[in-house]
């Protein structure tokens, strides 16, 4: 069995206030709306992150996003009105820090996941 394409999904409570909030982390609109409750951002050709109005499931959602660079990221965030948590140190020269959206789904930027 192979894979082509990584699908992530945020379940939240509301689409809009979370599309808006993505829209911030992402710095852009989403590329697609496919239906009602749902919009997706084309992270990459095979990965791609939705995020899904169900009320249910919202809030328990990690996600991991690698950058190449996090100060500039935070920074970037910040202006967007984004705050983070603090960085921590990983393994090796890995660091990460995490947002949270309005429904609590945890987004987590890592620089150097693979470090030498």
């Amino acid at each position: 069995m192979s894979f082509t394409h990584v699908l992530a999904v945020a379940p939240v409570m509301a689409i809009e206030p979370a599309v808006e909030w993505y829209e911030r982390l992402f710095g852009r609109p989403a590329d697609a709306r496919p239906m009602d409750g749902l919009a997706d951002w084309h992270i990459s050709p095979y990965a791609w992150l939705q995020v899904f109005e169900s009320p249910e499931r919202a809030g328990g959602t990690l996600v991991n996003l690698v950058v190449d660079d996090l100060d500039q990221a935070l920074s970037d965030l910040a202006d967007r009105g984004i705050g983070a948590g603090e960085i921590q140190p990983g393994a090796r020269e890995v660091r990460f820090a995490a947002v949270h959206d309005p429904d609590g789904n945890r987004v987590t930027l890592i620089e150097n996941p693979v470090a030498d």
